[in-house]
């Protein structure tokens, strides 16, 4: 009788120490689950070839931005999130001796360097021609992308992607790119044989590619510029008028949002834009949950200064 009340206490120790080690592993394995669901997207714009902090002359920028704090800042947050991504909206080039001297290259290793995962073109990565900017491109690690500039017959013709598919956990983020009209705004021998389409149709027939893909979220990257008083399409229009776009990372109107904003397209469903100024001052940050199938929640939204105002 001894022995077997002995056996019995052995044999529930062995199954409860089971179940508990059981009840961890499956606590453990819920959050890695939730971990792979969840999405950091940091993002720039218009940073224009500003690879310097602002010089310390007692300006309203001084001792802001610079490539090395923003390389620091982006390993930082990596370090701490599992599934990153870095994107831009154009106007990498222009705006600082850099581009003058050495037309773009070492804006395009900076951002190699970072680990950008993709950018789009602005109005002044023309400002050298339409074949420099392909030029830099053999420094690029990362997808220039466009869906409403046809590049055939141009230097950019294999440079360029409508659209990129990232998996980054159990996600799969579907990113396309759409540019500004350059009739008018760029000299008509800089773009050459760029044909320029319609940002809206050209930018729902991509989404759509990408939602029938199965992407759990799409992102445009737009140098529309953010709104205007007259008509010209902008983000707010193509927020609006899009059916499959999630989030709208803007650039061109170098506007500083204070929050991102939010608008309801075509299907009723939101559309969140955002912008973060320009010059490298800031770096955009909107971190995502994923709760459910194509179920998405803005969890956390905010820019970072980078760099600080001090005096050497």
């Amino acid at each position: 009788m001894l022995i077997n009340r002995r056996k019995f206490i052995e044999q529930a120790a062995v199954v409860g120490g089971s179940l508990a080690v059981s009840g961890l592993l499956g606590i453990r394995s819920s959050e890695a689950s939730e971990r792979k669901r969840k999405l950091t997207i940091l993002h720039t714009n218009d940073v224009h070839s500003h690879l310097d902090p602002f010089p310390m002359d007692g300006s309203r920028n001084q001792g802001l931005g610079g490539v090395a704090a923003r390389a620091s800042l982006i390993k930082q947050i990596r370090d701490e999130e599992d599934q990153v991504l870095l994107l831009d909206a154009g106007d990498i080039f222009q705006g600082t001796p850099y581009f003058n001297i050495y037309k773009g290259e070492p804006e395009i290793k900076a951002m190699s360097r970072m680990g950008y995962d993709a950018g789009t073109m602005g109005n002044h990565d023309f400002d050298a021609g339409l074949e420099n900017f392909a030029t830099q491109l053999q420094y690029a690690n990362f997808p220039i992308l466009v869906c409403n500039y046809g590049f055939l017959g141009t230097a950019m013709e294999s440079r360029f992607q409508p659209y990129k598919i990232f998996t980054k956990g159990d996600l799969h983020i579907g990113v396309l790119g759409v540019g500004i009209e350059l009739k008018g705004l760029v000299p008509d021998n800089l773009y050459g044989n760029t044909v320029y389409l319609p940002p809206v149709q050209s930018v729902n027939e991509t989404a759509g590619i990408l939602r029938k893909k199965g992407c759990d979220m799409i992102i445009c990257l737009s140098h529309l510029g953010d709104k205007y008083e007259d008509d010209k399409i902008s983000d707010e229009i193509l927020a609006r008028e899009t059916y499959d776009v999630d989030l709208i990372i803007g650039g061109h109107t170098h506007r500083f949002f204070e929050q991102p904003r939010k608008y309801t397209n075509r299907r009723g469903g939101d559309v969140v834009v955002n912008q973060v100024g320009w010059a490298g001052i800031q770096l955009g940050r909107l971190d995502y949950s994923f709760p459910g199938s194509r179920e998405k929640n803005l969890s956390n939204a905010h820019t970072v200064v980078i760099g600080k105002k001090t005096r050497e």
